[in-house]
Order: structure tokens, then C-alpha cells, then sequence
């Protein structure tokens, strides 16, 4: 077995032998002192992974970058759960909010299921959603799925619509509470993806959603278009105009665009649809009250054949739009339409 050589680090004396010795005999330096000498002149090379080597330096970083990636993914899924129900809740906020409830100090949740239910219409009716609660009602309107949010309010029914929108940065959304003629707004709420903090952001304030309140949609009665509008800071001069935001002339614009698209992809429900779970629509397409029976006039029968309007005019008194009600039974009596007739009082 070849001989070892074992170098002290205070003198420099060398040994030779299978260890160091106890003691140095110059300096009399502990065994602790000495260092094996190679043949090459150096310390014995270490065993094991050189940890100042860059192959060590990547499989750490790679070691720890997958740790790390599945801790955060086991958090995150954990963590959904309680993400989406954060969500949901605040969905059910905003649509609260636009109904003018103060949701502060409130449970959220309890209440929305107490005055609110989740509809949509399908085209003549709203009909009850069977499905899992949404968060975000863009996608669903652009495939022609249109929830109404019916509320049972101190004031009477109320008609929430969901509308979204473009801004200057990013996406506006929001919700438009209708009266239950869905001829004015109740109440709204609006908000934003990334509009600047002073200036777009402004339309997520209740001073600006609180102009909209009691604003008609219609210039006139029977009309095709949405004429409410936003318009620039201080330009607002009729009950359809609203004050856009002082120096945020694009989101405004955005706002506007949203008021008027958002409410008219419901133009169907707002201007035709039933405003009762017997009532049936009216006028809006077809200008008829039920199958024919008191037609009414030229077609504009826009109002609520369940309570005795069509149009412009009353039904029972044989006058409807700019037409009468040929087949009215009795001239004087309010006629309904109820489930596509109209009652014979």
C-alpha cells in the first residue's frame, strides 16, 4: 500500500505514513493541522457533487423550480373553491348594487337568493336557469344566452340586465336594473378592467351609477332604438342624456356603447317580452295582441296586453297605436291578452 504524505499547516513539516501524526514534531500543532498531500502538490480531491460546479447549479434550480411549481399548484386548487364562492359572491353584489341595495354589513349571498332569481329569455318568455350561477355575461350573450335577473323589490318587480363593454385600457362591465314597465332604469352599477384611477375609473363611483336612476330608454313610446345616452361632461340637456366623466371622454363613450348594446341585445325582452309569468308578448314583432283577436293598428303595440295596454292606446277602449281593436268584445272594457287570447269580459 503506498505511503501517504500528510502536510502540517502552521510549519510545512511533512509526514509520511498511513496518518498524521498525534502531534507535529517542529511546531507540535495538533493532528487537526495536517492535510494529505497528493503527488501533485495539492489537496485530495473531495468526494461526492462538486457544489461549486455549474451541473449542481442547474439541478438545484430545476429541483426547486418543480417543487415550487407544485406547491403553488396544490395551492391553487385548493384554494378554488374558496376563490369561486368569492366571486360568485361579488357577482351577486353588483347585481344587488344596481337594485340601490346598501350591501355593507349584509349577507350577500342570503339576500340575492331572498329577492332575486336567475332567469332567461328565450325568445317569448323568461324561463328559470337550472345551471350552475355565472360571474361573467359576455361570452353568453354573444351565443344568444340572455339571463334577466327578476327581483322582488319594496318598490315592485325589478328587471336586472348583465351588459358588457369596452373601455379605453380594457373591459367595462355591469348591470342595468329596469322598471318593471322596463321602460326606465331603476338603478345601476358599472365597473372596469383597467381604466385610470381618477379619471375611468370613475364609473365604478355610486355618484356617477346614480345619474342613471329614473332616465328613461325611450324618446318615445313604441320606439325600435335604446336613446338613452352618455354624453360629454356638462353637455347633458334632456332627461335621456347623462353627464359622462370629466376628462374621461373614451370611457364614457365606452359606457355609452354599453348602455346602448348591452340593452339592445335584449331588445326582444324589453320591448316585447312579458312583464308577468301569464303574460305574453305584444306588438313588438308581429303588432297582434295574442292570435289576431283586437288587432293592434300599424303594429305598435309595444305596451302590456296583460294589464289592457297595446301601444299607445287601450285595448278595451278600441283604440290601439294608430289602429283599433276590431274584435274587442265590449267597447269601454279593458281586454287582456292571456296565454296568446284575449279574455272575452
Amino acid at each position: 500500500m503506498a505511503t501517504k504524505k500528510f502536510k502540517c499547516k502552521v510549519c510545512g513539516y511533512v509526514h509520511e505514513g498511513d496518518k498524521a501524526p498525534e502531534k507535529c514534531p517542529l511546531c507540535q500543532a495538533p493532528s487537526t493541522e495536517f492535510e494529505e498531500v497528493t503527488e501533485g502538490g495539492g489537496a485530495p480531491a473531495k468526494k461526492g457533487l462538486d457544489t461549486n460546479s455549474n451541473v449542481y447549479t442547474v439541478l438545484y434550480a430545476s429541483v426547486m423550480v418543480v417543487v415550487v411549481a407544485f406547491l403553488l399548484a396544490f395551492v391553487s386548487s385548493s384554494l378554488k373553491p374558496i376563490q369561486d364562492a368569492n366571486v360568485e359572491n361579488d357577482t351577486k353584489g353588483q347585481i344587488l348594487t344596481s337594485l340601490n341595495i346598501d350591501i355593507n354589513g349584509i349577507d350577500v349571498s342570503a339576500a340575492f337568493s331572498e329577492k332575486v332569481q336567475d332567469m332567461v329569455w328565450d325568445g317569448s318568455q323568461l324561463v328559470p336557469y337550472e345551471g350552475a350561477f355565472n360571474s361573467t355575461y359576455g361570452g353568453l350573450i354573444k351565443e344568444g344566452i340572455l339571463h334577466v335577473f327578476v327581483a322582488q323589490t319594496e318598490e315592485g318587480v325589478k328587471y336586472v340586465i348583465p351588459v358588457t363593454g369596452r373601455g379605453l385600457w380594457g373591459g367595462l362591465w355591469g348591470y342595468i336594473a329596469l322598471n318593471e314597465d322596463k321602460q326606465s332604469v331603476y338603478g345601476t352599477y358599472f365597473y372596469h378592467e383597467s381604466e385610470t384611477a381618477g379619471l375611468g375609473a370613475r364609473i365604478g363611483e355610486r355618484s356617477f351609477q346614480e345619474l342613471f336612476n329614473g332616465k328613461p330608454l325611450f324618446a318615445q313610446p313604441g320606439s325600435q332604438r335604446i336613446d338613452l345616452s352618455v354624453v360629454k361632461s356638462g353637455a347633458a340637456q334632456s332627461e335621456l342624456e347623462v353627464n359622462g366623466i370629466t376628462g374621461a371622454t373614451l370611457t364614457s363613450n365606452g359606457v355609452d356603447a354599453m348602455v346602448k348594446d348591452g340593452l339592445g341585445a335584449y331588445a326582444g325582452f324589453i320591448m316585447g317580452g312579458p312583464s308577468g309569468d301569464n303574460a305574453v308578448a305584444c306588438g313588438a314583432r308581429s303588432g297582434h295582441c295574442g292570435k289576431g283577436k283586437g288587432q293592434c293598428g300599424e303594429g305598435k303595440g309595444h305596451g302590456k296586453c296583460g294589464q289592457g295596454e297595446c301601444g299607445q292606446g287601450k285595448c278595451g277602449q278600441g283604440e290601439c297605436g294608430q289602429g283599433e281593436c276590431e274584435e274587442c268584445p265590449k267597447r269601454g272594457t279593458p281586454a287582456c291578452c292571456q296565454n296568446n287570447e284575449v279574455e272575452q269580459n
